[in-house]
């Protein structure tokens, strides 16, 4: 078998000295399948980017980034179509006090197939095939609510207005990567229960890869 996955790599930079009240937010987007973080970095790296009109002490220190941000990233964007970021959920510390930070992530964009379940109520399975001689591989998976559209049909306004209850969650990578079939119980005893009373489903973006 010959395995060829098509992908490109994209930088994206949003600029921010974090002081009381701000709040800037850094939109990731593909339409061509989903976002998988390669590398990030909070803090400052170099002079020139994000500098215009700032004065040179809030430049001067070029080494200073916070641990994990990648991690934070990847956990909040890969496997996702559409991933918005901001301060208050990248920044756990402040890697480099009076400097002016910049986040900048580098992603890349993969094919991949979606599948959706859902539950609240009911205890349903999602099943996962691939074709002979490949196996599965998890991008990212979320469990809860992240719009009013998905798995709504017939269910009450009160059980489906709540949509920011998603939790991201690497079971499923941990249950189904590396195999060639995979069955998961969407349910709160597998994830926890993101938001009580809100009609729940688990998201998940995957390929076949060869083995």
């Amino acid at each position: 078998y010959i395995c060829l996955t098509v992908s490109f790599s994209v930088l994206a930079v949003t600029c921010l000295l974090v002081t009381a009240g701000q709040d800037l937010s850094l939109f990731v987007v593909t339409d061509t399948g989903v976002i998988r973080v390669k590398a990030a970095l909070y803090g400052r790296a170099d002079r020139e980017t994000c500098s215009e009109g700032k004065p040179p002490q809030q430049l001067s220190n070029t080494k200073c980034s916070q641990h994990g941000t990648v991690d934070i990233l990847r956990k909040r964007c890969d496997g996702k179509k559409v991933c918005e970021l901001n301060t208050n959920i990248v920044r756990t510390s402040d890697p480099c006090y009076g400097i002016f930070k910049y986040l900048e992530t580098n992603y890349t964009c993969f094919p991949a197939t979606f599948s959706f379940n859902f539950s609240t109520f009911h205890r349903l399975v999602l099943l996962f095939f691939a074709d002979e001689g490949q196996v599965i591989f998890v991008y990212g998976a979320d469990y809860g609510r992240r719009d009013r559209t998905t798995c709504s049909y017939q269910r009450p306004t009160s059980q489906i207005q709540y949509v920011l209850c998603s939790n991201p969650t690497s079971k499923v990578a941990e249950i189904c990567n590396g195999k060639n079939s995979c069955t998961i119980r969407a349910s709160n005893s597998v994830f926890g229960d993101p938001c009580v009373g809100t009609y729940k489903y688990l998201e998940v973006a995957y390929v076949c890869q060869c083995k």
